[in-house]
């Protein structure tokens, strides 16, 4: 019997499943809440192309190299409300653990959701 890595983003779900599908392209996030988890996953996994992907083009930044030192080891989503979330995302780096607490902001665009910028607390 094979087990599927459980996804980094917090759900239980198996990565395949939850925001493994996301980042393959199979599916795209319905809530903004599903795209802020599978951001979490994306960088967790060091995928930057997909944060770059989901990322709106009008802030995005030109250069958007993830800090290879940095390992995500835990997210929590604190609320959930219309085109916001709010959470705390745990971390491990080279000066030890720490976390960032963000409430993020996303936009529809072209029946996609997309992150547009965050207030980090």
């Amino acid at each position: 019997m094979s087990f599927a890595e459980t996804c980094p983003c917090g759900t239980g779900r198996p990565y395949p499943a939850c925001c493994g599908a996301l980042h393959a392209g199979a599916r795209i996030a319905e809530t903004p809440e599903e795209l802020m988890r599978s951001r979490y996953s994306a960088f967790a996994k060091g995928d930057g192309a997909y944060v770059a992907l989901t990322w709106h083009p009008r802030t995005r930044p030109a250069d958007l190299a993830l800090d290879a030192d940095t390992r995500w080891t835990g997210l929590q989503i604190v609320e959930a409300a219309g085109a916001e979330v709010s959470f705390v995302a745990h971390f491990t780096g080279p000066d030890g653990p720490g976390r960032l607490a963000e409430t993020s902001r996303f936009a529809r665009r072209g029946g996609r959701w997309f992150y547009v910028d965050g207030d980090v607390s």
